[in-house]
Formats: C-alpha cells, structure tokens, sequence
C-alpha cells in the first residue's frame, strides 16, 4: 500500500530510513560514463538465479476479474514458467465489489440479527480465480477489518460528506483493529478452508498468508501489541486449517523498522509461526498534487532513489539477521517501488512521467540486480521484490501512473522489462563491468543517488544459452547524453563453436509505445490505425538482425552501445 502523508523534505537526496522516501534533485553536471568494459564468465557460475521479481501487486482487487486485468495476468503467465505471487489488498473489506483507484472490496464477512457470522465469497472466488486460473500463486493479504467487525472506537472516524466521499468505513474505519478477535480468527478459518476446497491443498500449500499491510501507519489504527496479538489468532486460524501453509507479516513501510523489530521480539519469544518476514521501500515521494495547467514543468526537477531503496532493504534485513532462529528465513519485498502513490500520474507531478517512460524499466533491472548482489553478501535473503503496479480504469493515455497498461490497452514500457527479466535463464554467472556502481558503497556513501553506471546481470540455461543484460543508467530522469556510450561486451569460457546472437533494447526508439504516442502528437482519443502504430512498437523489440557467429576458442566478443537510458539483452544460443 502507499504512503499518502506528506513531506516538506521530499526533496532531500539523503539515505535515510523513514516514512517520508527521499527524491532525488537533478544534476545537469553529472559526469557521464564514457566507455565500458563487460565480462562474462560462461563458465562461473553463482548458483540459481533468484527470480525475485516474479511478483506483482494492487490496491483494486475487483479490477482483477476484469476482461483487462484477466489479460494482464495471462500476459504475465507468459513471462513465467512457474507464475508470479500476485498480492492483491482489501480482501476482507464490505462493499459492493465496485472498483475505483485506491479501493477495493471483497464483502465476505456479514453478521445476523443475532449477530452470528455467515460468509459471502462470490466476489473473492472472482479474484482468486483469475489469479491462479491464470497460472499464478496468491500472496494473501488478510485484510481489512469488515463493516460488521468494526469496533465502537470507529465511530469517532467522521467524514464530511461529498460527492466523492462515500462513508467514514471507505474512508478509513476499517483500519481499526476488530472489535472480536474470536470471530476474526472465525473468518480468517472459513477463507482459508474455502481456498483449500476451492483450489486443492498443493496449490493453496504454495501461497504466502501475510496478515495486514503496514501496521506501522494508519492502516492499522491499533497498538503494536494489539496487532501482535491479531497475529497469533490469525497464524493459528490459518494453519488449524492449512497445515503447511505459509504465515507471515508484518508488511511495514520503509520507515517501520522499529515496529518490525517489536514484531520479531514477540513472535520469537512466544515461538509464533513465522514462515517469511515481510517489508516495503518506495524509492521517492514527490510533492502529492500540484494544481497548475497541465503542461508546464515541474516546480523541481526531481526523481527515485534506488540507494534509498537498497538501504532500506539491508537494514531490514540486517535487523532480522540479529534473530538467529530467522535468518534462514525469507524476506519478501511485497512492495518495492521507485515512487509513491501508485494511483498519482504526471497531471498531479510531473516528475511522475518516469512512469511512462523508458527510464522506469532501466531502473526497474537495474535495481533487481543490486537486490541480488545484496542477497550474495548479506545473511537474510530477498526472496520476493514485488512491483505494486497493475492497471487503472479510466485513465487518460499515458495518465503516468504506475501501471503496466495504459489507455486502450497500449502496454508501457515498464512490463518490457519483465519481458527482459524472464528471458534470464536458470543459473547466474559470473560477470563484471568496469563502470558499474556496486552494493558495497552503501557503506561509504554520502546520501547521494546513484551515479551513472554501465553494469551488467548475466545467466546460463541448461541448454548453454548464455544471457547478458547490460544497461546505462543514473538516478536522474532528466539528465541526458549527447552521445551513446560504447560498451564492449566480452563472454569467455562459451562451450560451443558457434552461436546463434539475438539482441533486444529497451530505451527512447525501442519497445517504447509512449514514444510512438508522442510522436502522434500524444492524441487522447487516436484513431484505429494510430493506435495500431502505438501497439506495434510495445512489446520488446530487436535492435538488430539475429546472426551466427564463430566463437574465437569460446570467446565472444560484441560491441554495442547505448544511449542514457538504456538496456540491452544480448542472448547467445548455441548453434546446432
């Protein structure tokens, strides 16, 4: 979920733990990387490549049914062999099932006249099934508190009535914790064995139930304490049902790293159930909504934080590590985002046309890879870096939120990277670049964004099918390069002859469909054939002929070069 508080020290380019994620100021003085050397070992390998980011998640559960998001999740089917924890919220929250940004309902929990409980999940069944009916897993999120739960303290939460107000409880009230938590554990058992009927024990066996979504702010309007007790009604409910089943939380903010540490105190002290331990960073939050006409730049220049982000990220980890009993467990990023809020687009900043643009993608692979490299040095592992970004109804074309889909259906240039991501193969290999930023200066750094850097993740298949993604890119939206940069790719240690070399781009000209929409002239309602042209270039395009090549006694070496932002995929297969 987002963090909607607002911050006067947005602006600050500090690496810091905290609610308020920093943004980063342009520099137009940034040195740029003149030239590049990248190498790649066929031969080393690092072990399994963690496919961290096979997972997405979004406010709007009832948007999840919809024919739209049915696709999507198809589209993301196609992208993974064993499908993405997809993590939807309000699951548990009373209302109509209608969808707006932001809100969503599942409407499961009713009481009597008398007050006994009684369950509807006809909306739920809709979500769930077209999660997993689409060849994915459920990350559970159990919450919120339902109408019918709420205790007598929610009545102090008023809203002044408005058309775009529907009641205090769609404002906030279910965020109170419930005022019974025998009948809460009731509804939490009676979801739980309606999955495991529904979808059989070895499916719902896989999925991650994660009580709340961050506790640590005014989702969960309680105590710490009352919320630790929730959880052991809630892990006991879940697992007298779901034996094996997979419990965890708490899911705080980037800054609830001492409601973490509370957590982990309790639930290692009372020998709670603990399966994963879950977090969220969000690389930047600009200043919430500007009211200014609709094309003029920004008040400043700013833009995410992938140091921010990868701060966070070790010091949760670290703080879990101090608990011996979990440092074999996962951690799972279920919101790992470079900006908050998900729903907010370049008409509210326009520092939030990133989102729509080539740059999103780049930073998106970029920040996989440095997870990873966190994952080799650090004890506690990244499991899981979820991407909170579905689709919105009713946008304007290139609205600018984060979202894989725009207007009309046009794919963005963000799921282009997923798309990259996915053609990795099974095993990581050893690989370097002369001009890459690396994890270890987390340890020295001044609080400044990441530089310009030129680095590279790299896999091998089973059938010897060697992958390197290599990319250019800095913490900066607007800072540009005159020039492209050459790179020179060399991969040693190749076990056959001769290879078969695909190379696919991401950057302005390529995969990019708000590229092709601009130079339209950014129509809001484009004409079938304009349209058609926007489509054709959204999904992930070569930037060069494929070709067969001698290696030179299994060395390769390939000469591209790339604009800032940019990222290329160089695929080498074995010839047969």
């Amino acid at each position: 979920m987002t963090q909607s508080t607002d911050t006067a020290a947005a602006h600050v380019s500090r690496v810091t733990l905290g609610p308020f994620p920093p943004a980063a100021p342009s520099d137009p003085h940034a040195p740029h990387v003149e030239r590049a050397h990248v190498d790649v070992d066929a031969s080393a390998t690092q072990g399994p490549l963690t496919r961290i980011w096979e997972s997405i998640g979004y406010d709007e559960n009832n948007w999840t049914y919809t024919p739209t998001g049915k696709r999507l999740l198809r589209t993301f089917a196609e992208l993974s062999g064993g499908g993405y924890y997809v993590r939807p919220h309000y699951v548990f929250c009373s209302g109509s099932g209608f969808g707006i940004p932001h809100w969503g309902s599942g409407n499961v929990y009713h009481e009597d006249a008398e007050g006994r409980p009684y369950y509807d999940f006809s909306i739920v069944d809709q979500v769930y099934d077209a999660i997993v009916g689409a060849g994915h897993h459920v990350l559970v999120e159990l919450g919120f508190t339902p109408r019918d739960l709420l205790p007598p303290e929610a009545a102090e939460l008023t809203v002044v009535p408005s058309p775009t107000v529907y009641t205090a409880y769609e404002a906030g009230a279910w965020g109170y914790p419930p005022r019974d938590y025998d009948k809460w554990a009731g509804l939490v058992a009676a979801h739980a064995r309606h999955c495991l009927e529904r979808y059989g024990e070895a499916e719902v066996s896989t999925w991650l139930w994660e009580l709340w979504n961050e506790p640590d702010i005014y989702y969960w309007r309680g105590t710490p304490q009352q919320y630790y007790e929730l959880y052991t009604v809630t892990a006991r409910a879940i697992r007298e049902v779901i034996p094996r089943a997979l419990v965890g939380g708490p899911a705080v903010t980037s800054g609830g790293l001492e409601f973490l540490k509370g957590f982990l105190d309790y639930t290692s002290r009372r020998d709670e159930p603990l399966d994963f331990i879950s977090y969220h960073t969000k690389g930047c939050r600009f200043t919430t909504r500007e009211y200014r006409p609709a094309d003029s730049p920004p008040t400043e220049r700013l833009s995410p934080m992938s140091t921010k982000m990868l701060y966070d990220i070790r010091e949760f980890n670290r703080a879990i590590a101090e608990h011996e009993r979990y440092r074999d467990l996962p951690a799972i990023v279920d919101e790992c985002d470079a900006a908050v809020p998900a729903h907010f687009g370049r008409y509210d900043n326009r520092n939030y046309e990133f989102q729509n643009t080539e740059y999103y993608p780049v930073f998106q692979v970029k920040l996989m890879k440095k997870i990873l490299d966190l994952n080799a040095r650090e004890t506690v592992k990244v499991r899981l870096a979820t991407s909170w970004s579905f689709y919105f109804e009713g946008e304007r074309y290139f609205e600018g939120t984060r979202a894989f889909l725009t207007a009309g259906g046009v794919e963005k240039p963000l799921l282009n990277a997923y798309r990259m991501l996915s053609l990795l193969g099974d095993e990581r290999l050893s690989a370097t670049s002369d001009a890459a930023w690396s994890v270890d200066e987390l340890d020295h750094t001044d609080g400044s964004s990441m530089r310009e850097e030129v680095d590279v993740l790299a896999s091998r298949s089973q059938d010897g099918t060697v992958a390197a993604l290599v990319w250019r890119h800095t913490d900066d939206q607007y800072q540009t390069s005159e020039r492209e940069t050459p790179v020179r790719v060399t991969i040693r240690n190749l076990a056959h002859s001769t290879v078969h070399v695909r190379h696919y781009r991401i950057d302005a000209e390529h995969s990019n469909s708000h590229t092709r929409w601009k130079s339209l002239g950014s129509p809001q309602d484009p004409t079938p054939e304009e349209l058609a042209h926007i489509k054709a270039g959204q999904g992930l395009e070569e930037l060069e002929p494929a070709r067969t090549i001698e290696t030179d006694s299994g060395r390769v070496v390939l000469d591209i070069s790339l604009p800032l932002p940019a990222a290329s995929l160089l695929i080498l297969k074995p010839a047969r």
